[in-house]
């Protein structure tokens, strides 16, 4: 069930062309409580569509040859010599005037040497490139900028190989027009400007940011360390890294793109590299779109996911005991809380590749539209919800594995078709919910083939999701389709939430399906589900580990799996069960196969006790130590669950199951 929830009934419902891509679902100006600061921003639709992420990078973005080029030797450069106070020029496109150095005109300028109290300032009217090689530079600028680009239609700095840059601004600045608070950065272009090299550069923003471009920022090389006090690295229109080891503890955000006004513009675009990222705030934010094709990310953000807002539980007042998930209980000091996830955009994320080992106060990945995985490998622990889209979210590839959250995937709209996928929560597993919570857009457009309650969905078309929940499992504020793959949920131990929960409908066409839990709430399929299920209820609550294994008449195992804990319903659905067909299902007992997931893989069960034989008839058979029985009463909205909550406890010694000592072949599963 969700405890987060929206104070304003989701409203608007635009076109969408698929499920998972094709989604302008965002377009118009709304209001977000999820930007630091202020409380209005533009949302944007989404610039995915249905193409693949490294194709919309590579269509956004491009590298020119001066982008990567480094040998500069042989090229006629100038020379400056800092000398603590003043510098020397040796060339001509420069003046010195004490400290200052400013530039004038294109052209490639080695730097190096020490200047106590000065600036390097890049100031050309004409057409071209300035190249800044840093050739072993330390600069300290007190009152200003260090490396100030205030007019140049390209700046390169490129780092030198072996050797080490260190840039540090004051913690107070004296400026020209402090209306327009610029410069605000260490090193700050008002242009684009792209950094390139193999050496090192260690930059302090000890004013406000690291490095800022108000143009494109592009990556292409270096080993680049900042420290900030506010956000580390900064692109107005786009940051785009190819290649590179980037190192940064923020203050604010730690890569940051802050166009918030046109629709192509605001993008991180990231193909390689390594990034070592610890902020506040956000780790990577965009406000358009965060698109990663491939990299090493160690992404820390508002002190790591214990520093998780505790959240409260919410009444049971909504359809057959649960809470109403369209409406919003978030108070004013929440929305005026920063923003401190890991991976944020507005309009869309969209990941291919890489590694991610995120640890993160507020929700690892986080999208106020869309989300797309492709592939990768993701290692998380959230304060927060692990993966959130508003709108849409696809899992396509890739491991993910969300070891802490207090959700951990949600989104109006889930569809996952691949993948290898992990999931520990405080509350719900995967939740479809209307895809809103108090720490995204007030507001909510949904494709045209959902609503705002009912028909939210949840489609599982493949892949292997293993969930392991303390509230929900799979809880869907509308309907849920598995048609392939395998779905293992762990669900709850209190009566309160169930292995399975969703108010419209459960088509289970395909794929394999255990979910073990409490009694309570407990669900099953929908009786138009073409795949046959048994849903089966015990007098007492089973310890954890206690092996459940079912059988059919020939004493082959369908499936033999040991809960990871302790549980009073399960309900197994698999392409092997068919109408008219025996089976036998039993408990305790060993296996002699692999442990994976709390499944036992080959091998062979034995030494178990027989519960109960039956025959299926119906599209869910409905279980207990004595046989078929009928099915749990009816909750609103579809399935069934428990009357008041909870059926009554029989005692442990009525209709004792005989014992029986099995030896049959075990196989498990990945159906």
């Amino acid at each position: 069930m969700n405890k987060k929830s929206i104070n304003l009934i989701i409203a608007t419902v635009l076109t969408c062309t698929t499920l998972l891509y094709g989604c302008s679902s965002k377009s118009k100006t709304e209001s977000n409580s999820d930007t630091k600061g202020s409380a209005a921003s533009q949302v944007k639709a989404s610039i995915i569509g249905n193409k693949t992420v490294k194709s919309v990078i590579s269509g956004l973005i491009t590298y020119d040859k001066e982008d990567t080029y480094v040998e500069w030797k042989n090229e006629n450069p100038n020379y400056i010599e800092l000398n603590g106070s003043t510098a020397d020029l040796k060339g001509s496109g420069a003046e010195i005037n004490k400290g200052k150095v400013t530039i004038n005109k294109a052209g490639i300028y080695v730097i190096s040497g020490k200047l106590d109290n000065g600036q390097i300032i890049v100031d050309v009217q004409d057409k071209g490139t300035v190249r800044l090689v840093l050739n072993g530079v330390e600069i300290n600028s007190p009152d200003n900028a260090a490396i100030y680009i205030k007019n140049s239609e390209k700046t390169v700095i490129s780092l030198e190989e072996g050797t080490t840059n260190s840039i540090y601004d004051g913690t107070k600045y004296v400026l020209e027009d402090s209306s327009t608070d610029e410069p605000s950065a260490a090193i700050f272009s008002k242009d684009n400007l792209v950094i390139n090299g193999t050496g090192k550069l260690i930059v302090k923003g000890n004013y406000k940011d690291g490095i800022t471009s108000k143009d494109d920022l592009k990556i292409t090389g270096g080993n680049i360390q900042i420290t900030s006090v506010d956000d580390g690295l900064v692109g107005r229109d786009i940051i785009g890294v190819k290649e590179g080891n980037i190192t940064i503890e923020a203050g604010g955000d730690a890569v940051k793109s802050n166009n918030d006004t046109e629709n192509t513009k605001g993008i991180v675009a990231i193909e390689n590299g390594t990034f070592n990222l610890k902020a506040k705030n956000d780790g990577i934010q965009a406000e358009t779109a965060v698109l990663i094709s491939d990299g090493n990310f160690s992404i820390t953000s508002g002190g790591g996911s214990v520093n998780g807002t505790k959240k409260a539980e919410d009444s049971m007042d909504g359809p057959g005991g649960k809470d109403n998930k369209n409406f919003n209980t978030t108070t004013e000091a929440e929305l005026e809380t920063e923003s401190a996830k890991a991976i944020k955009a507005v309009a869309d994320i969209g990941i291919s590749g890489g590694t991610f080992n995120i640890d993160s106060s507020d929700d690892a990945l986080h999208s106020n539209n869309n989300a797309i995985i492709e592939g990768g490998n993701f290692t998380i622990t959230s304060g927060d919800d692990g993966l959130h889209a508003d709108t849409i979210l696809g899992i396509k590839g890739g491991k993910i594995n969300i070891k802490k959250s207090y959700e951990g995937i949600e989104s109006s709209l889930i569809t996952i078709s691949d993948g290898e996928i992990h999931v520990t929560s405080d509350d719900d597993g995967i939740n479809v919910a209307g895809g809103v919570d108090g720490s995204s857009t007030i507001g909510n457009s949904a494709p045209n083939n959902l609503e705002s309650s009912g028909n939210n969905m949840l489609n599982i078309n493949g892949g292997y999701v293993v969930v392991n929940a303390v509230g929900d499992g799979l809880d869907s504020n509308g309907s849920i389709k598995i048609t392939k793959g395998t779905v293992v949920v762990y669900g709850p131990t209190a009566n309160m939430n169930g292995a399975l929960d969703y108010n419209g409908t459960f088509e289970m066409t395909g794929g394999f399906l255990i979910a073990a839990g409490s009694l309570g709430m407990m669900q099953a399929p929908s009786d138009t589900s073409t795949q046959y299920s048994i849903a089966m209820t015990y007098p007492q609550t089973q310890k954890a580990g206690t092996i459940v294994n079912l059988q059919d008449s020939k004493g082959n195992s369908i499936a033999t799996f040991a809960p990871l804990k302790e549980y009073q319903s399960v309900l197994i659905s698999s392409p092997e069960l068919k109408k008219g067909e025996s089976y036998t299902l039993y408990s305790g007992g060993s296996s002699t196969g692999t442990l994976t997931d709390g499944f036992y893989k080959d091998g062979k069960y034995e030494n178990g006790t027989k519960i109960v034989s039956f025959t299926i008839s119906d599209s869910v058979t409905w279980l207990n130590e004595s046989g078929i029985t009928t099915p749990r009463s009816s909750m609103p909205g579809g399935g069934h669950g428990g009357e008041k909550g909870q059926r009554p406890p029989r005692t442990q010694d009525q209709n004792l199951p005989e014992t029986e000592n099995q030896s049959t072949s075990g196989d498990i599963n990945n159906k």
